[in-house]
């Protein structure tokens, strides 16, 4: 079986945001819990009010991520269903 050498830039593109918003919840996991692992000096207590700040910049990049990796799949998506016509979304039920 011949493998496809070269993908249309559409297609491309949409393979590539399909994987970085696969690999989103995988980057939120580490910028959440990775400040746990990493311990300063042990005889000061650790300050709360900067942890709270940090996890809340980390949410809201987190949102506002995943608005511009959905906002950009819908507009490639939708590029790909009006460039195939109708037939292409009876095909895909």
């Amino acid at each position: 079986m011949a493998r496809r050498l070269f993908l249309e830039r559409r297609t491309y593109r949409r393979n590539r945001l399909e994987d970085a918003a696969r690999l989103l919840p995988v980057l939120g996991v580490i910028l959440l819990f990775g400040p746990i692992f990493i311990r300063g000096d042990e005889a000061e207590p650790p300050i709360l009010a900067g942890g709270l700040v940090y996890y809340f910049a980390v949410w809201i990049g987190l949102i506002i991520l995943t608005a511009l990796v959905s906002r950009a799949l819908r507009r490639v998506g939708g590029q790909d269903s009006a460039d195939n016509g109708p037939a292409a979304s009876e095909d895909q039920s």
